[in-house]
């Protein structure tokens, strides 16, 4: 378990490297859950939009929500801009640098999920053949409202028997493809051109901003992994003195189990030096409560 857990924790640092790396993941695990992802559309005009939608949108949530889990930085996000602000300022321009990037990265699966599904075409297909105005295809000119809604409705199911010897049915489902496409296309175009822009015009604006929005989320992070390691060391030496002390009139039976016991006079200063007089409940929360509320201030001076 502690393996898995160093493992997960590695995953969950602030490393670029690492977090672009999981992004991608996504993003293939999304082209390939919906390649694999059996598409039946109901065929039927009260359910046709509610399924194609939710096929198209629900998906992208999902990995839109595991994107913001397993990058670690949107939790220390949101510490840092709910802290009080006790003896060290917040800096909003790190608040918003580490907003900026957990959601450009948190947003890469769930566009290639969309940008996929629309190229594709089955889920627009789907949910709107029922909105298209008949009248723009011939085959509809003889046939009641409720049969051609009904006609409409089964365009996505090309096994149907009506669907068959239809070519206006057919003429729908291409002209639906078509617009779908084009849709996907000019998304992917937009993003691309986007994000073009945004590399190239960026050393127009204030590096020297920037790179201390960078430098003080990397600290935030870091800082806030060294903090939790140390209180895991802290823990388990104060844990240590508490079952030692819990069990001292067995402690010539412990030994005999093989549990290891500091030799007297070796590891009980550096456990000492850890624990830096702290020997009670009481001081521990009080420890824990002044680091959220009155963080010392960034001088080491």
């Amino acid at each position: 378990m502690d393996r898995f857990r160093m493992i997960f924790q590695y995953f969950q640092s602030n490393s670029e490297s690492v977090m672009n790396g999981i992004c991608g993941l996504l993003a293939l695990a999304s082209v390939k859950m919906y390649t694999s992802f059996d598409f039946s559309c109901p065929c039927l005009p009260q359910y046709n939009m509610v399924y194609g939608l939710g096929i198209m949108f629900i998906p992208p949530i999902i990995l839109f929500l595991c994107g913001l889990i397993l990058n670690r930085q949107s939790l220390v996000m949101l510490e840092e801009w709910r802290r009080p602000a006790g003896r060290r300022k917040k800096d909003l321009a790190v608040i918003r640098y580490m907003c900026s990037s957990i959601m450009q990265r948190a947003m890469v699966a769930p566009v290639v999920w969309i940008v996929v599904t629309l190229l594709d075409g089955k889920c627009l297909i789907c949910a709107f053949s029922g909105s298209v105005d008949p009248e723009k295809f011939v085959g509809f000119a003889n046939v009641s409202t409720v049969q051609v809604q009904l006609l409409l409705a089964k365009v996505p199911c090309k096994d149907d028997e009506l669907m068959r010897n239809n070519t206006s049915c057919k003429a729908v489902s291409r002209y639906l493809r078509c617009w779908s496409q084009a849709l996907g296309w000019s998304i992917l175009l937009i993003l691309i051109i986007a994000a073009f822009l945004a590399r190239w015009l960026r050393p127009c604006f204030n590096q020297a901003t920037l790179l201390q929005a960078r430098h003080w989320s990397n600290y935030i992070d870091i800082e806030q992994k060294i903090f939790e390691e140390t209180c895991c060391e802290h823990s388990r030496l104060f844990a240590h003195k508490c079952i030692l002390h819990f069990f001292e009139s067995m402690r010539q039976k412990i030994k005999q189990h093989s549990f290891n016991l500091p030799r007297e006079g070796e590891e009980a200063e550096g456990e000492e030096d850890l624990l830096r007089g702290i020997t009670d409940q009481d001081q521990v929360n009080k420890l824990l409560k002044t680091w959220y509320y009155e963080k010392p201030p960034l001088d080491v001076s």
